[in-house]
């Protein structure tokens, strides 16, 4: 039996080739992994700043001041001796519910403002950061399966 050489002729073309397309394959992974390891090394970033976060709200009239979290959680509500003066319980609840709210909506923007570095402008996350819209999370692939709403 008669085995067919690699030296000069088409054996050698094609493990050539095949050594090319290796290469550009090896270099095409190195790279996405580079990205990836970009991206999972902002991730821990991100991660770490968001754990970090914190918004203080005060009154417009100064006595009660509520400090929030990254995901709205309550931290802690101060309130300055001074409303001890005034009886009025329910207009002191209605100063904290309100000083409150503003503390969620200002670390919900503070939030996105922290993510929008890590993530492509218009990408589904944003705007579900940005509405609570589940529908965004999916739209990519919606239109990338032809499903567009």
């Amino acid at each position: 039996m008669v085995r067919p050489t690699h030296g000069d002729g088409e054996g050698g073309v094609a493990e050539s080739l095949d050594r090319e397309g290796n290469q550009r394959l090896r270099a095409r992974f190195d790279e996405v992994y580079g990205q990836y390891q970009q991206l999972r090394s902002g991730l821990d970033e991100l991660r770490g700043r968001l754990a970090e976060l914190r918004v203080t709200e005060r009154s417009a009239d100064g006595r009660v001041s509520a400090t929030v979290g990254p995901r709205g959680e309550l931290i802690a509500v101060e309130l300055h001796p001074a409303v001890y003066g005034d009886r009025d319980a329910a207009a002191l609840s209605r100063t904290i519910t309100e000083t409150v709210r503003r503390a969620n909506a200002a670390v919900a923007t503070a939030t996105q403002d922290v993510v929008a570095g890590y993530l492509p402008a218009g990408s589904g996350s944003m705007e579900f950061l940005r509405t609570g819209d589940f529908n965004a999370l999916l739209s990519r692939a919606d239109t990338s399966l032809g499903q567009g709403r």
